[in-house]
């Protein structure tokens, strides 16, 4: 075989239909779309309606819950870190944090900080400053004779409510400072 053989399978790749382009075409004047109402012009908001029938999404029946106060956490094991360490990817003689991990890729998301857990070995002396630790995390790390700094991540929407001076907690303790 010759690179200059190589071809997708037949039918792997279909142009679009062009619609509206005349009768030839069996797509043309209303385009596909029928004729008159709602669903033939532009803008249609009826996706999984059912003509007032009960639609199948509210039929179904609800599970489970979603904590929308639930924290947001990079989880990092303790294995990972030690792996970073040993191909030289991360420094261990400054301390851990949020902004080190994720510079090498190994805290993804975690707006609410990271959280260090224990699987894994660890054999180097570091120094962490992260959100949370596993009991696990703790015993590893204090084993190596390393450190950890538990600190508390504060949230953007508060830092930015804080920016303008007023949160939750000051308003309503200035409701009751005036009543």
């Amino acid at each position: 075989m010759k690179l200059n053989d190589l071809r997708d399978n037949p039918g792997a790749r279909k142009s679009r239909v062009r619609v509206g382009r005349g009768i030839g075409s069996g797509v043309g004047k209303t385009g596909g779309r029928g004729q008159k109402g709602q669903t033939s012009r532009s803008g249609v908001s009826i996706f999984g309606f059912e003509g007032g029938q009960m639609p199948l999404h509210m039929r179904l029946p609800k599970r489970g819950f979603n904590n929308i106060f639930a924290k947001d956490y990079a989880e990092v094991n303790v294995g990972a870190i030690q792996k970073a360490l040993d191909a030289g990817k991360l420094d261990g003689k400054g301390t851990i944090d949020h902004a080190a991990l994720k510079a090498v890729g190994l805290a993804r998301g975690g707006k609410d900080g990271v959280r260090v857990l224990g699987k894994g070995a660890l054999s180097a002396k570091l120094a962490f400053r992260v959100a949370g630790v596993s009991a696990g995390a703790r015993q590893a790390i204090e084993a190596a004779g390393g450190s950890i700094e538990v600190i508390e991540v504060v949230p953007a929407a508060e830092k930015a409510a804080a920016k303008k001076g007023t949160t939750r907690a000051a308003a309503k303790k200035a409701a009751k400072a005036k009543a």
